[in-house]
């Protein structure tokens, strides 16, 4: 079953393409302060975002977004076919187009892609095989990158990331469907992005708003419902973790106890919620 959430107008539909469970511990690589000690404390984490055994939940999963006038994919993931490091060398395959299609859309239906960022779990769909060459997914869309976004990926090189590069982003460009935006770029009356950098230098998060309702589709700002207990807690891949860490408490101040819908980019079920002020500082009510 599809879950999906009303904002006005606005029907946005989760497509889950995987779930990660992730140790925490101290020498865990994923998030070095969510020690198994500081995670108890947070008792309404459990058991929809971490388990008793020991293991944070992580998503990987597209939001469909329907609009007026427009159909939106934000997040690619990881896609089919193209061994990952975070995979262990190994590829995905996947049911995420037949998943597509029990949501009601086709490749062909959708008017625009928004990647928040260009990491391997925010692009992969962007392109999908065809005999021996990459083509984008999406064949009569336009393809929104961050121009600050792609200037830094563009010079890495980082192994896994020009693997990217080559069969995610190169083919979309070559195909002649990229629109370089800025991080305030705004998509139509009701869709619009705004920057929360720091997890990369061009991440963007994408705004709803449609008649008297409002949401938030995070991208990595936040990685986890446990950052929002404490903001200051930081992934290892955070290109610049103290601007993320600045970044993510100044929008989480923003969201509290507001009418905003919150969907999670990587949070497992209940993916959409609201952050609301509590005792012990910030939590998420779904």
């Amino acid at each position: 079953m599809l879950d999906s959430w009303q904002i006005g107008e606005i029907k946005v539909t989760r497509i889950l393409e995987m779930e990660m469970p992730l140790p925490y511990r101290a020498d865990t690589a994923f998030m070095p302060k969510a020690t198994p000690e500081a995670i108890k404390k947070i008792d309404w984490l459990f058991p929809h975002y971490v388990t008793e055994e020991g293991f944070i939940k992580l998503a990987f999963q597209v939001f469909l977004v329907e609009a007026p006038g427009l159909r939106l994919v934000v997040d690619t993931c990881i896609g089919n076919d193209k061994p990952r490091h975070m995979l262990g060398g190994n590829s995905l395959q996947t049911s995420f187009l037949e998943n597509l299609a029990a949501a009601g859309w086709t490749r062909e239906s959708v008017d625009l892609v928004v990647c928040t960022h260009l990491h391997v779990d925010h692009v992969g769909w962007n392109t999908m095989k065809d005999g021996d060459a990459w083509v984008p997914t999406f064949p009569n869309a336009r393809y929104l990158f961050g121009a600050t976004e792609y200037a830094y990926w563009s010079k890495s090189d980082d192994e896994d990331q020009v693997a990217i590069m080559l069969d995610s982003i190169k083919p979309v460009f070559e195909a002649g469907l990229v629109d370089l935006v800025e991080t305030n770029h705004v998509i139509s009356d009701e869709i619009k992005l705004i920057p929360t950098v720091g997890h990369t230098p061009g991440h963007v998060s994408v705004i709803l708003e449609s008649g008297s309702q409002n949401a938030m589709i995070t991208g990595d700002f936040m990685h986890h419902p446990c950052q929002i207990a404490h903001p200051d807690w930081t992934v290892t891949f955070d290109e610049d973790p103290e601007a993320a860490a600045s970044c993510r408490k100044r929008i989480l101040e923003e969201l509290a106890d507001s009418a905003t819908l919150v969907i999670g980019t990587h949070f497992s079920k209940p993916t959409a919620g609201r952050i609301i002020t509590v005792p012990e500082g910030l939590k998420f009510e779904t």
